[in-house]
Parts: C-alpha cells; structure tokens; sequence
C-alpha cells in the first residue's frame, strides 16, 4: 500500500505562482511514475506532469513553460512549481502514484483569480 499526500494548494492572483507537494509513504525509487494530474469543475481529470523514477519528465502542452515537476528522494516528495498561473489552471489538483497499482492522494484545490 502506497500513501500520497499532496498540499500547498490555495488562492492566488492570475500571474502569480504556487508550489505544490506530493509526499509519498515509499521511497520514491520503488515508484515508477509520479504525476500531476487536475480536474476543473465539470471537466475531466487530465495528466499535467509527470516524472519517472530515472528522471524521465512529461508535461501537458498547457503546463510546458510555465511548471515543472522535480523531486526530492531523500524527502520522498514531488514538487510541482507552478508559474504564471491563469484562472484556466483553477482544479483540483492530485498526485499519482504508480507502481503494481496507482494510488492516489486526496486532492488539493488551487484557485486562481483574475
């Protein structure tokens, strides 16, 4: 069994930036994939980023340029920088964790206004 737990989430100015974090309950070297992913209000859950174990980093076209994804081993967590935020970014935005199985955390809202 896998535990996530992501925090940092809150309100911020269009333009403005936010870190979130994802703690894992296992080193991260047991997990294959750790990504980011949001759901908005009446949309579905898309993938932002994502980082492997060897490094590997993928990222939304939304998100290319303005976040990045990094991860700290000794920690056992995932950031996600987020820059230049847009009221589009508004979700609630969760970390996943895949290994065997995926496992996901509770979720933390972000809101940005305009």
């Amino acid at each position: 069994q896998v535990q996530v737990v992501e925090s940092g989430g809150g309100l911020v100015q269009a333009g403005g930036s936010l870190r979130l974090s994802c703690a894992a309950s296992i080193s991260l070297f047991a997990i294959n994939v750790l990504g980011w992913y949001r759901q908005a209000p009446g949309k579905q859950r898309e993938l932002v980023a994502s980082i492997t174990s060897g490094g590997r980093t993928t990222y939304a076209d939304s998100a290319k340029g303005r976040f990045t994804i990094s991860r700290d081993n000794a920690k056992r967590t995932v950031y996600l920088q987020m820059n230049s935020l847009d009221p589009d970014d508004t979700a609630v935005y969760y970390c996943r964790a895949t290994t065997a199985r995926d496992y996901w955390g509770q979720g933390t809202q972000v809101t940005v206004s305009s």
